[in-house]
């Protein structure tokens, strides 16, 4: 039976210790959830969150942001502290190219195949960014400053994740390693040519568009190309990353509440206003997360609000959109912990990671 349309991806509230049940995710527009560290105490809990929230709704897509190095929300309790991805651009130098990529399929495969041990079924990973040096934001995040060797590179994560039965993202659309501001405090501006940016930062998107699950674009503006930041502009997602490049895969806004998000054609904007304007330009999801906490005051706002746009005729959810996301929940089961911990596959994988600071387990 086709999956009503949903288009938003919303927090789970904080899990004090001993609780595993989040408010029940009823509402008919709420397609996803997003976990974070605050929702983290141990793997039990975790798993039996992520049971209680699909004995509620099967259909929820439940994703969290697991790159490894410092973007990593799972840390302890036998969870492996994965590498930065600089790590393996560095190995590409150090070591070739071929342990480069056999490790970052080694890093896709352990960091789905623990996620999705626990309940989780999507990683906003791999990141796409070029290292220019710019931005602290994504600084380690990235594999390199070279288009083909992060291509390269997060194909062989992506067929890590792949092999344990998990999509991907590729992120930030069209690029955000070369302004220097941090899109969750400010709104940066990249203003090179779209010849530029085509060329160099956006180049791993067309080469990658056929294995890439989703994609998610950057609150940047780019004003040689748009006035509008990417994630809500038309001529970006359905001209440039669905027409030219191919991509027929969910488009996911970056979170709502992000500064880069809360202003449009340089006037403030409502999480209403803004999940709009992200689904018109051609976001198939979008997401509110970080202030999201407390009373849930935000999210609440925001049901209301698109419910109301809705009603009122100026947004009407997608068929295609729906199906879209649905391709993104794993189709296969996933090991439990048990199991896992005895796949021949996962000890290999674990065996080829490259070193790190830390310890591979806590």
């Amino acid at each position: 039976m086709p999956q009503p349309p949903a288009p938003l991806l919303i927090y789970v509230s904080g899990t004090p210790p001993g609780a595993t049940r989040p408010p029940p995710p009823r509402p008919p527009l709420v397609g996803g959830l997003i976990l974070f560290a605050r929702n983290w105490q141990d793997r039990a809990q975790l798993t039996a969150l992520c049971a209680a929230i699909k004995a509620e709704r099967p259909d929820i897509l439940i994703c969290v942001d697991h790159e490894g190095g410092r973007v990593q929300r799972f840390r302890s309790d036998g969870f492996t502290h994965l590498p930065p991805m600089r790590a393996l651009g560095a190995l590409w130098d150090s070591a070739s190219p071929q342990r480069a990529q056999q490790a970052a399929l080694a890093c896709g495969y352990v960091l789905a195949a623990e996620l999705r041990a626990c309940g989780v079924d999507l990683s906003f990973t791999p990141v796409l960014d070029l290292d220019w040096g710019n931005s602290e934001v994504i600084g380690d995040r990235s594999f390199s400053r070279q288009p083909q060797r992060v291509a390269a590179l997060a194909q062989s994560l992506m067929h890590g994740l792949l092999q344990a039965g998990m999509a991907n993202c590729g992120k930030h659309f069209p690029g955000h390693g070369f302004a220097a501001a941090d899109s969750h405090i400010a709104m940066p501006i990249d203003e090179r040519s779209l010849t530029t940016i085509l060329n160099d930062d956006a180049a791993p998107y067309p080469w990658l568009a056929q294995a890439m699950s989703s994609v998610m674009p950057a609150h940047i503006v780019y004003p040689q190309v748009d006035s509008r930041p990417a994630g809500f502009s038309a001529c970006w997602l359905q001209d440039i990353l669905r027409r030219q490049m191919g991509f027929d895969g969910v488009i996911f806004s970056d979170d709502l509440s992000m500064e880069g998000a809360r202003l449009l054609d340089g006037q403030p904007i409502s999480y209403t206003q803004a999940a709009l304007a992200a689904l018109q330009a051609g976001c198939d999801m979008v997401l509110l997360c970080n202030q999201s906490l407390g009373d849930g005051q935000a999210v609440d706002e925001l049901l209301a609000g698109l419910s109301a746009a809705q009603a009122q005729g100026q947004w009407q959810p997608s068929a295609a959109s729906a199906q879209r996301c649905q391709r993104l929940l794993p189709s296969s089961p996933a090991l439990d912990w048990p199991a896992l911990q005895q796949d021949q596959r996962y000890q290999r994988a674990l065996a080829l990671l490259p070193a790190t600071k830390e310890a591979l387990c806590a």
